[in-house]
């Protein structure tokens, strides 16, 4: 297992990405609850941020892609709007333990 962060550190309805060997990732905190995703949009397979730490859409609710504007939901990474609708972004198994968030790579 990996350590990405403590839960502490991704702000509720905020985002935190991360590259570790080789792979990019990113977390988003929403209702207490943690999902952690690759950083892979499946449409044009770029990454989905165009600033540092910046996934979601201007209201918080659904991840953006900065390419082509398409929505995912947070809680199940499917594409509900755009080129890739009924895709998903890939899950990222994890674990939380004494508060701190860990991957399976």
């Amino acid at each position: 297992m990996i350590k990405l962060c403590h839960i502490d550190e991704i702000e509720e309805g905020q985002s935190r990405g991360f590259d570790i060997n080789q792979h990019s990732l990113f977390a988003i905190k929403k209702d207490c609850q943690i999902y952690v995703y690759r950083n892979h949009c499946p449409h044009l397979g770029v990454e989905l941020n165009w600033q540092e730490d910046q996934f979601l859409d201007m209201d918080g609710a659904l991840i953006q892609c900065s390419s082509h504007g398409a929505l995912f939901l947070i809680e199940s990474g499917e594409c509900v709007s755009g080129p890739c609708i009924n895709q998903q972004l890939q899950a990222i198994p994890f674990s939380i333990t004494d508060g701190t968030i860990s991957v399976e790579l």
